[in-house]
């Protein structure tokens, strides 16, 4: 799996914010990605050595709207947290520069 379509965007909300204080950045994920090519992915795009990286499913969100009729809002989808190795951190806004320079 390529580098670039292995990690989709980082996700930045109040939490994973909070999280990036200790090292733990989160990113979503292509849903066929490891945990191997999202390290291998986060190496290559940000020069960092990774100690740990977690999993999740985010399962989609429905709504039920008048008798039958569902709607769904949100896709499934996948995202890692990935723990960087001795506190380092590493710059998120970097992640939009590689996309640029593999488009060009």
């Amino acid at each position: 799996m390529s580098v670039h379509t292995t990690i989709i965007e980082p996700i930045t909300t109040e939490k994973s914010t909070m999280l990036s204080d200790k090292a733990k950045y989160v990113f979503r994920i292509a849903p066929k990605a490891t945990k191997v090519d999202v390290k291998k992915a986060i190496k290559a795009i940000y020069d960092a050595d990774v100690d740990k990286v977690n999993i999740t499913y985010i399962r989609p969100k429905t709504r039920l709207m008048r008798g039958r009729h569902t709607i769904t809002k949100r896709r499934q989808s996948k995202k890692a947290v990935v723990t960087i190795k001795d506190g380092k951190t590493i710059d998120i806004t970097k992640f939009k520069d590689s996309k640029s320079k593999k488009k060009k």
